[in-house]
């Protein structure tokens, strides 16, 4: 493949982030802020990683679509990612749904972006990028970008395989030789497998690199048509195979940081895949590289002091850590902590025992507090004596959310009404920090 000038194809497109989507399959965790602002390894939000990846791979003009109880993360765009130099043409525009064609809201991803085409109108761009702001990877979109241009493509869909088991819920395409796209359907029932390997398909992974003039007309030729549901998947992309030339983009090509070879993507969309993702962390080897100076996952991070250990008492308090993450902010004192997450500003009173579990900033774990395998949400307040992911049958009956595959989520709303059913008082610590 010839050599393009990467600087010219990244700062001539312009990126459309779409991070509107509720994630109800996230149950509770979404109840109060968008899939794309959870919390995520101990100190980031999910939204984190596109914006870290447009960054990183030179592409600073950036539109973000916001439209599910939006507050939470527009205020994390806005705090953590105003280092973007307006004076050098770099910007991030937040764009909340707004009403612009009718009264209703965004009918689905090509509707958003049809609404919101005013923005990247203003950049003139040779190419816009369609993102997904919910999704966790680290890749360097200008590969994409100059493989698209070299082409001579009009729309590429950067792909990844995956089991069967798991393409039911993406995008799957068929491919010729050539890797032009013949196929696609958006989350089919019976997905189609690949020829050379039955077991695996070729799946979307949301991340679209459109020549500007083609992505206008098509969206308006979508706009149009009173029988489309308005969605790139379900209806643009499929209806341009065969009259455009769509190529797929293997991610293995663009992918940073591949352990043994192997991509590293992930739609953390499910409790189980939030904690799954977040649990990998914990290993020695993770498949995510978040220690990876040449391309970081940048954030706003609080200014905190550091993690704190308390107690080392031979046959007593003892307060420790082991194969797990703990933020800044964070005290165990005189607890333990295995194979878990302690998100900023999280505290674990003596004699508690967290493993193998995910606790959300600024939460406060009592005395005696047994978590294993389970999700305590921000801001919660756990008093002394609880336990969470040691009695399925006792979590459900106390309100608690208990995953397919047995993680338990605990949230402060399910706490209050499951204390309150029981009949068991807080700590008065706890009581005033609730007040």
């Amino acid at each position: 493949m010839p050599h393009l000038p990467r600087n010219h194809l990244t700062q001539r497109t312009y990126a459309m982030v779409l991070a509107g989507g509720r994630g109800s399959r996230l149950q509770h965790l979404t109840e109060g802020r968008a899939k794309p602002a959870v919390p995520f390894a101990g100190q980031l939000k999910i939204i984190d990683f596109t914006l870290s990846n447009c960054v990183n791979a030179g592409i600073r003009r950036i539109g973000v679509l916001t439209q599910y109880k939006a507050q939470s993360l527009i205020r994390h765009i806005e705090r953590g990612w105003g280092f973007l130099s307006h004076s050098l043409g770099e910007f991030i525009d937040i764009a909340p749904a707004q009403q612009r064609h009718g009264e209703g809201w965004y009918d689905g991803t090509a509707d958003a972006v049809w609404q919101n085409q005013g923005l990247i109108r203003e950049a003139r761009p040779d190419h816009v990028l369609v993102l997904g702001g919910d999704h966790v990877y680290k890749m360097d979109y200008s590969v994409m970008l100059q493989e698209h241009v070299v082409r001579g493509a009009e729309l590429s869909v950067a792909c990844i395989e995956v089991p069967l088991a798991e393409a039911c819920g993406l995008g799957v395409m068929a491919v010729d030789e050539d890797e032009r796209v013949v196929a696609f359907e958006e989350k089919p029932a019976c997905p189609t497998p690949l020829p050379s390997s039955p077991e695996r398909a070729l799946a979307s992974m949301g991340v679209y690199v459109f020549n500007a003039d083609v992505l206008f007309a098509e969206l308006a030729h979508d706009a149009a048509d009173p029988t489309s549901s308005h969605d790139f998947g379900h209806d643009l992309i499929p209806q341009l195979i065969g009259q455009r030339r769509v190529y797929a983009h293997r991610f293995a090509r663009s992918c940073i940081n591949s352990v043994q070879g192997q991509p590293y993507w992930r739609d953390v969309g499910t409790v189980d895949a939030y904690w799954e993702a977040n649990m990998d962390l914990t290993r020695v080897l993770p498949e995510l590289n978040l220690y990876d100076d040449t391309w970081p996952i940048l954030s706003q991070i609080p200014q905190l002091p550091p993690a704190k250990f308390v107690f080392d008492e031979d046959g007593g308090r003892r307060g420790y850590a082991v194969d797990s993450l703990v933020a800044s902010g964070c005290i165990v004192s005189g607890a333990v902590v295995r194979r878990s997450v302690l998100f900023c500003k999280a505290r674990v009173d003596e004699g508690s025992v967290v493993e193998d579990s995910l606790v959300l900033p600024d939460t406060r774990i009592g005395r005696g507090v047994t978590l294993r395998r389970a999700i305590v949400d921000k801001r919660c307040r756990l008093p002394d004596g609880f336990t969470a992911g040691v009695d399925r049958a006792a979590d459900l009956a106390r309100g608690f959310h208990v995953s397919p595959s047995g993680i338990t989520l605990v949230t402060q709303e399910m706490l209050e009404g499951g204390l309150a059913q029981v009949g068991v008082g807080a700590p008065s610590g706890i009581c005033r920090a609730l007040a």
